[in-house]
């Protein structure tokens, strides 16, 4: 039997559907890799790691020298403070591995964090400070529009 191409998926007797392609849509990047079982693209997610502070930082990004994959992915961050790290980000989260953008030291061994927000908050002070305002901003806006 042979099936010729179409765009629509092959109608399949007694087939469960978890999600539409809608609601596929509506889930998070993290969440589909958890579903679908993939293996995020630690590219993909340094790039989400930016985003989400670099309002709290001074300068926040992606090495271009550094080569990054599916697994590996390193971020040059400057904080309030004026201190320069190299991050690198695995799938055992985010830690320190040098003291100046594009930089390796293999000799370090510092701590892993979950998350960027716990390695910033250890790091920076001005972080901390950034934050917390920023969140008391949002929960005065939500208590003016009677939210």
């Amino acid at each position: 039997m042979s099936r010729k191409y179409s765009d629509e998926p092959p109608q399949e007797e007694g087939m469960e559907v978890d999600c539409t392609p809608e609601e596929l849509c509506k889930c998070s990047y993290e969440e589909r890799c958890v579903e679908l079982g993939e293996v995020k693209d630690m590219r993909l997610e340094a790039e989400a790691v930016v985003n989400d502070v670099l309002f709290a930082v001074t300068d926040m990004h992606v090495s271009r020298s550094l080569t990054s994959g599916l697994d590996v992915a390193y971020i040059n961050v400057e904080i309030r403070e004026g201190t320069r790290y190299c991050l690198e980000l695995t799938e055992a989260g985010l830690r320190v591995v040098g003291y100046i953008f594009d930089q390796v030291d293999e000799g370090l061994n510092t701590q892993y964090h979950e998350t960027v927000y716990s390695l910033l908050d250890s790091l920076s002070p001005g972080y901390r400070e950034a934050f917390g305002n920023a969140l008391l901003q949002r929960l005065e806006r939500l208590q003016q529009n009677g939210q």
